[in-house]
């Protein structure tokens, strides 16, 4: 017992590791995208359009949603900012759903683990599902409810002195801090969007002539990392987990969940079972693919598959979040809303992929464990590229090629010029990024010193 045991942990860390091995170039290759359309896509005047809960702010929210990076508790901050600065429900409700459903790396990820027809489903049943969602809430909207909470949502953050990261609308911690040449006090919820924030004031030209200098793909560097920040922990424990998922729950376990068969009624119940295995998982954002990967090849059905992989949304831990920012009425009735949609939307795509004759064959190919993962085919080489680009963005990021600024704050790393904060000791001059770094410079010089104040004049230091 002890060696099968043993052998399956093996399998079950080959099997979630092969998923990785095998989605890599299309989740570096789609973060890169997502980098890019962040960098230079203003979306400042989107975020001002969403009051409205009409078709076109709809349209807009998607859009903007769909152009935004997709983490599942980075949209639902987001969404809470958008909602404070008035934006309509169903509309940051949209957005939410557009930023971690309708992504590029999501969709290429699904591509290459699921296939073209899970693809197809998701991004139709994607604009099915926030048209469906759009009716609902139209129909069930409390209104007075809502006006409410944003009130009070805005009274809590003035009272407790919180204020919007410029960048991103999340929320700013005092830690990054700096202060504008009109004196104007700016927080941002981490080093990458201040430094985010320093780039955009300090840019020339156009999005070409970024493109074709080191300071424009510094910004995509930045942006990159960021990315990165938010969503590889999910990325590789949803790999991990459908691994140990694969190998160690026995067939019974979905034939128990999900009723086998055909017709409308099992149609319906594995959607309905997609959906709640998804709110139970704790696994979100991109995270959840090869977690679909696992319950596709337990032979669960096509509308459960897709309801699954629509509901990063309403998991555990994000509604727990929705419960901070809202209250438990709201949260209820999102986590209702939500549930409803998806259930629905992923019941109607296997009707209609059905109809189409477009459902594809769980029999056909190799299961999880008959792959083999690691050779010398497209993939390896697509990794090799993929890899070469991201250890170039994030070159151009740690060396800061092109970043603003002569100077590097001793403290942060971040680039920074004569026109900012600065502090003498032992003859030498430093240069700050805000006056928060200044004073923590000068409470202890001697830790920080040891950098020289120049950019590139000795080894780069880089603080996370």
């Amino acid at each position: 017992m002890q060696v099968t045991m043993v052998e399956g942990i093996f399998e079950a860390l080959r099997i979630g590791v092969g998923f990785l091995w095998t989605a890599a170039w299309a989740i570096i290759m789609g973060l890169t995208i997502t980098s890019l359309v962040q960098v230079y896509v203003s979306k400042e005047r989107m975020a001002q359009v969403l009051g409205d809960g009409d078709l076109s702010g709809l349209t807009k929210a998607t859009a903007f949603g769909a152009a935004s990076s997709g983490c599942s508790f980075g949209a639902v901050a987001i969404g809470k900012g958008l909602f404070k600065k008035g934006a309509h429900a169903v509309n940051f409700l949209a957005f939410m759903f557009a930023s971690t459903n309708l992504i590029v790396e999501l969709g290429l990820m699904i591509l290459i683990l699921l296939g073209w027809e899970f693809l197809l489903a998701e991004l139709l049943g994607g604009l099915i599902l926030i048209a469906v969602m759009a009716v609902i809430v139209h129909l069930t909207l409390p209104e007075n409810l809502f006006a409410e909470v944003r009130e009070t949502l805005n009274e809590r953050d003035r009272e407790a002195g919180v204020t919007e990261d410029p960048t991103c609308g999340m929320e700013g911690k005092d830690e990054y801090t700096i202060t504008t040449d009109g004196g104007e006090t700016l927080k941002f919820c981490s080093e990458g969007c201040m430094e985010t924030y320093r780039q955009e004031t300090s840019s020339r030209g156009g999005w070409r002539d970024e493109l074709l200098s080191w300071g424009g793909w510094y910004k995509v560097g930045n942006q990159y990392r960021k990315e990165w920040s938010m969503i590889w922990k999910d990325i590789v424990a949803g790999f991990l987990i459908s691994g140990f998922v694969i190998v160690f729950v026995p067939q019974w376990v979905w034939n128990t969940l999900f009723i086998q068969g055909d017709g409308l009624l099992v149609t319906a119940e594995n959607a309905i079972m997609g959906v709640t295995i998804a709110v139970l998982s704790f696994v979100g954002s991109m995270g959840n693919v090869p977690f679909a990967v696992a319950l596709w090849g337990g032979g669960v059905s096509f509308a459960g598959i897709i309801a699954f992989v629509y509901a990063d949304l309403i998991t555990i831990p994000v509604l727990n979040v929705y419960r901070k920012y809202y209250g438990w009425k709201i949260m209820l009735y999102i986590l209702g809303v939500f549930f409803v949609t998806m259930a629905f939307t992923g019941f109607l795509m296997e009707l209609l992929f059905d109809a189409l004759g477009i459902v594809p064959d769980l029999a056909g190919g190799e299961t999880a464990t008959e792959q083999t993962y690691f050779k010398l085919n497209y993939t390896f080489y697509l990794n090799l590229i993929a890899f070469a680009l991201s250890g170039f963005l994030l070159y151009v990021y740690r060396r800061g090629l092109g970043a603003p600024g002569q100077y590097r704050d001793p403290v942060c790393g971040m680039r920074t010029d004569d026109s900012e904060p600065s502090a003498t000791h032992d003859g030498e001059t430093y240069y700050f990024c805000s006056q928060t770094c200044k004073e923590t410079f000068e409470k202890d010089p001697d830790e920080f010193a040891h950098q020289h104040p120049e950019a590139g004049a000795s080894q780069d230091h880089d603080h996370h």
